[in-house]
């Protein structure tokens, strides 16, 4: 069903749900089979990468070390363009896969029941209308299903071992046990990254257990719905129903309400994208008054107590000047690589009828609420911890820093210098990573615990040194509103042309 004003249901559509399966596939010697085999003709690249390293040839021994090379080159030769790339859904099965929970963290899968009414998803699709630009079309968009939304809860538990497995109980007990471990009020809602198709909150447990064991507080990690079978809005729907499960949790939850002062957001990549595009809904929804009808009483939203940011992916088109110059430093390939790659056809892309990108409509690019970049406005946000590395998406997490900090919201900035997209996840044997990983959590902590304690801040660190070096967010980027979205016109109708597909991250 394509949105219009008129057209914006208030009863469920007749839609066929899409799921992904999700197994604990262990340790075994078949998983394991077809990663030697990816791995194998990679030896020579990885052999060259060492020799030139040891020697001090190579660009970046003066800033990584081996292992920090060898790692970025050999993740960066799978998805450079000279591999054939894969079908869509081939490479969702591969990379969505559950590898099953060990160690030292607590996981609660939990159901976040959709509400009764449909007023949520009423008020979401006039926001999408709203925050359009003038003389925009209407609609353009399929409406999503509304229904359940499932997620994990995640605590760090302090008494198992490396190699702990779960205990055999039920998930309502689990949860249990997991907050007996909890000290803090503190309540993460996180969204993974991915590119809004890869991924998922079991791919990210040992980032959501390392803010919760940090915090000393819990995760609620979503699993949301993923691209292209499931395309813009239907994760930011799900991201509204989580949040609002929080706030007003129905019966059978698990948890009791939370104040919206003990919840931060958090996200990585295109999970961070979520974030931000959660909040710009919030704060449409306050900028018209709107109330929601939630299991029959009419619900305020407020906003949580800050939001907090892992290499954002602000600009879905990929327009920045660093999407080009930074390619160097980042394992990601430049948008002129991905424009070029264009996955065989399989059940799941191209769709029909056809678009340009796996995530949203062709139209919709330059919408907020799919490129927070060209949000008109932050007023009215809470704190706002942007973190990201010399990578692709350095000029936009700089726009955005810039942008909002000179709106009067508070701002902590932190960059890495030299570092690549999210690489306090991927590298964390580096000294960086622990004090990206302190920085990000100690936003988390603060905001919620002593929130007068937050102040702009902006700060540049060095990658093995780690010295720091501050930074005037109001000089930052020079970018002007004009000069971006000039930037990313061009760029849509550089994806246009021909209906190429461009999603990464």
């Amino acid at each position: 069903m394509e949105a219009t004003p008129s057209t914006v249901p208030d009863e469920p559509q007749k839609v066929v749900r899409s799921t992904a399966a999700h197994s604990d596939l262990g340790s075994t010697l078949g998983d394991a089979i077809p990663i030697v085999r990816a791995l194998l003709p990679k030896v020579p690249l990885i052999a060259k990468t060492a020799l030139c390293h040891t020697l001090g040839v190579s660009e970046h021994s003066k800033h990584w070390d081996l292992r920090t090379e060898v790692a970025i080159n050999v993740l960066r030769s799978f998805i450079d363009g000279s591999t054939k790339p894969s079908p869509i859904s081939k490479t969702q099965k591969m990379l969505n896969k559950d590898p099953g929970v060990k160690g030292r963290l607590w996981v609660a899968t939990a159901g976040l029941k959709r509400p009764a009414e449909y007023d949520i998803r009423k008020a979401l699709c006039e926001a999408i209308e709203q925050m359009k630009e003038p003389g925009a079309q209407p609609g353009g968009y399929t409406i999503p299903e509304l229904q359940d939304v499932e997620a994990e809860w995640t605590g760090y538990r302090a008494g198992a071992t490396k190699s702990s497995a779960p205990p055999r109980i039920p998930e309502a007990e689990k949860y249990k046990e997991m907050m007996r471990e909890v000290s803090s009020p503190v309540t993460i809602l996180y969204f993974h990254g991915g590119a809004f198709y890869l991924m998922d909150p079991s791919s990210h447990r040992p980032t959501t257990k390392k803010l919760a064991k940090i915090t000393k507080g819990r995760v609620l990690s979503v699993r949301y719905r993923l691209a292209p079978q499931n395309p813009f809005p239907a994760a930011l729907l799900d991201a509204l129903v989580a949040y609002l499960n929080l706030l007003y949790p129905g019966p059978g939850s698990f948890h009791d309400a939370v104040e919206p002062k003990n919840i931060v957001f958090g996200g990585d990549s295109a999970g961070a994208n979520l974030c931000l595009v959660l909040l710009q809904t919030l704060l449409q929804f306050r900028r018209t008054g709107l109330k929601l009808l939630w299991n029959g009483s009419e619900r305020e939203i407020p906003l949580p107590a800050g939001v907090s940011l892992n290499s954002a992916w602000c600009d879905v088109t990929l327009s920045s000047p660093s999407c080009d110059h930074n390619g160097s430093y980042d394992y990601l390939p430049v948008p002129s690589v991905q424009l070029s790659r264009t996955p065989p056809p399989c059940a799941a892309w191209p769709t029909t009828p056809p678009r340009t990108h796996l995530y949203a409509e062709d139209a919709l690019l330059m919408h907020p609420l799919v490129s927070p970049i060209v949000a008109p406005t932050w007023a009215g946000s809470p704190p706002l911890f942007v973190e990201c590395g010399t990578e692709l998406l350095t000029d936009e997490n700089h726009y955005l820093a810039t942008k909002a900090s000179g709106e009067g919201i508070v701002v902590v900035f932190e960059e890495y210098a030299t570092m690549p997209h999210c690489f306090g996840m991927l590298l964390e044997h580096i000294p960086g990573s622990k004090r990206m990983f302190q920085g990000w959590t100690d936003f988390i902590s603060s905001v919620v615990l002593n929130p007068g304690s937050v102040q702009t801040k902006g700060t540049r660190i060095a990658a093995k040194s780690l010295v720091e070096e501050q930074v005037d967010l109001r000089s930052l980027s020079s970018f002007t509103e004009e000069e971006v979205r000039a930037r990313m016109q061009e760029r849509v109708k550089e994806m246009t042309q021909g209906r190429r597909d461009v999603a990464k991250l």
